[in-house]
């Protein structure tokens, strides 16, 4: 039977981030991919120009629509936009049997906001404490963690405070630390780091949408990033 996942998230007219990249990714790696959409975008590799957040309620429309006829293994979010979107979506999570991952965009890669700034707040008091895995770039680390995030050891000091907001997991995305990829998992009390040498590229648009498992050395999965082996 084929796993099913869920992503909540803004749309990219381009493809290459937001809800589109989940689903390509969901279908790479042999998932049935639902999608929930939280707001439109016009935006393209080189630039964002509009960003308009849907009707909470419609949100909460959708979530329910898909919920109660296909339930998910696991959901992720990306971005949200709105203090209302969030709330809808951490009133659910309270009933979710899966785990919940949450990407917590706040700015694109070309600089705009994709969450409104009153509603940092209720991301980090109503629904990263309902979150199993909590996946931050650098610049969204220093923002909840309220701290520069400058190397690796920055990364595991902002992982251990934004896991005292309740998430099981800490990922911290290091694609863009400058001298090599590290992306650094706070776990269970553990840290956990995957390296990958750089490598130099323009195509770096969506890459922190694109999360998977891979092997570690024990032999277990653990989740890293495609910035841990492709430096973007």
């Amino acid at each position: 039977m084929v796993s099913v996942a869920l992503t909540i998230a803004g749309s990219d007219p381009s493809g290459g981030a937001g809800i589109q990249a989940d689903l390509k990714t969901f279908h790479q790696m042999g998932v049935y991919g639902m999608s929930v959409l939280t707001l439109v975008t016009v935006q393209n590799t080189q630039r964002v120009s509009a960003v308009q957040p849907l009707d909470p309620a419609l949100v909460a429309s959708q979530l329910d629509a898909v919920l109660e006829d296909i339930p998910p293994a696991a959901a992720k979010t990306g971005a949200l936009g709105t203090a209302g979107i969030i709330q809808v979506i951490a009133d659910r999570a309270d009933d979710f049997g899966f785990p919940l991952v949450v990407d917590p965009v706040m700015i694109s890669k070309h600089g705009a906001p994709l969450i409104a700034a009153d509603a940092r707040s209720t991301l980090v008091r109503s629904l990263l404490p309902r979150a199993f895995l909590v996946t931050p770039n650098l610049r969204e680390a220093e923002a909840l963690a309220e701290m520069p995030v400058l190397d690796v050891l920055d990364m595991e000091v902002a992982a251990r405070r934004i896991a005292e907001f309740g998430p099981a997991a800490v990922l911290v995305k290091g694609g863009h630390l400058a001298d090599k990829a590290v992306d650094v998992l706070y776990w269970r009390g553990a840290v956990q780091h995957f390296v990958a040498q750089k490598i130099a590229t323009v195509h770096t648009h969506g890459t922190g949408c694109t999360l998977h498992p891979r092997p570690s050395r024990t032999g277990a999965f653990c989740t890293a990033g495609t910035h841990a082996w492709c430096g973007c």
